[in-house]
């Protein structure tokens, strides 16, 4: 392996639910998911049983042709979203590459405004317009034309954008930003001045979206609805896959030969992601939500959380110590947790956590926060 990741000293063989089981047999409680990515907890019934039947009628056809799975979830995602048309791709970063470019052939615009501290990927485009410089200055130059704006800033996000901006891009709640909710009144904002330039509005919700902040898209809740969205992470419970949707009101873009994926729609991960959306029920969008209070309860009553925040189950708590130093401490006591700055852990477990668990992992928490 190339020496891009730092592992922790771990090796996983197995999952179930919010559970993974390393390869001396401890088990551990899962409060990653594969970092917002296993939604419906790991070997889940309903995609696994869509995926394993699929592997057994289409593997591969390629995009030259059309094939059920991905009309299915094309047509489900376009329904979500209240009409839309669906790229799919393979992860995240190829799902916000083909967004950049799909906003410039739309407007025939170069510029982009993106926020500090975001992150929409490693490629070269999504990195371009990933607010954190330690990211892209090992890479540079990068793709020209970027302004960066503070995240929240209005009156910065209305002098950045103009008649060259070809997109805003942005994330409802910042993710590897450090778990930083936007307020509803600057995305209000952005769709106002995306509208007044005619410049196309994208939000990343590679990590927000699929019911991870409490509602099936984190823009519902501001009520605040894009051009045009990304989707990944969670939406095939593990399998890769990533979706770009366009809106049916958006200005039109793309054409045959513009852009391409050649394992992008795969039957079996589509079949996969069918399954998990039949599985983003209200009762599950509720759950999402008592589990989001009872973790926030529980960690602001640790006296070394100072603070407490996100949406949903996609939650950071700052810390008064080092954050590497704590996530050790939980791996050692057979707890999961991730990083969101270096003093802040993040909290992304399976949207089916139980009570019963997230009270385990509270009660782990207080132990080594002691």
């Amino acid at each position: 392996m190339l020496p891009t990741y730092t592992r922790a000293d771990v090796t996983f063989v197995r999952g179930e639910g919010a559970w993974l089981t390393g390869d001396d047999g401890t088990r551990y409680l899962d409060l990653v998911a594969g970092i917002a990515v296993v939604g419906l907890g790991h070997l889940h019934p309903a995609p696994l049983a869509a995926a394993q039947a699929q592997l057994e009628r289409l593997w591969h056809v390629s995009n030259l042709y059309w094939t059920e799975p991905m009309q299915a979830l094309a047509s489900r995602l376009s329904e979500r979203f209240g009409g839309a048309g669906a790229f799919f791709c393979n992860s995240g970063a190829e799902a916000n590459e083909a967004a950049l470019k799909y906003a410039r052939k739309a407007t025939g615009r170069a510029g982009l405004v993106a926020l500090e501290g975001s992150f929409h990927g490693r490629t070269f485009g999504a990195l371009a317009v990933t607010g954190q410089p330690a990211k892209r200055t090992a890479f540079e130059p990068m793709l020209a034309g970027v302004t960066f704006v503070a995240p929240g800033d209005a009156v910065a996000l209305a002098a950045a954008v103009g008649t060259d901006t070809a997109a805003i891009i942005l994330e409802p709640v910042l993710g590897e930003g450090g778990v930083r909710p936007l307020p509803p009144a600057f995305l209000e904002a952005a769709r106002a001045v995306a509208d007044r330039h005619g410049a196309v509005l994208l939000f990343d919700e590679v990590q927000t979206g699929l019911a991870r902040t409490g509602s099936f898209f984190a823009w519902e809740q501001a009520g605040v609805k894009p051009d045009a969205l990304t989707l990944a992470k969670g939406l095939a419970n593990g399998l890769p896959i990533g979706a770009l949707l366009v809106g049916d009101n958006a200005p039109p873009g793309f054409v045959p030969g513009d852009h391409a994926s050649t394992f992008g729609g795969n039957p079996v991960t589509c079949a996969a992601a069918c399954a998990v959306l039949d599985e983003l029920t209200d009762e599950l969008l509720a759950g999402v939500r008592a589990r989001s209070a009872q973790l926030t309860a529980g960690l602001n009553a640790i006296p070394a959380v100072l603070e407490t925040r996100g949406l949903g189950l996609l939650l950071a708590a700052e810390l008064d110590r080092p954050a590497g130093d704590v996530i050790a401490a939980c791996l050692a006591h057979g707890l999961l947790v991730g990083p969101a700055s270096p003093t802040a852990i993040r909290i992304t477990p399976p949207l089916t956590l139980t009570a019963a668990e997230a009270d385990q992992a509270l009660s782990i928490l207080e132990e080594v926060l002691a």
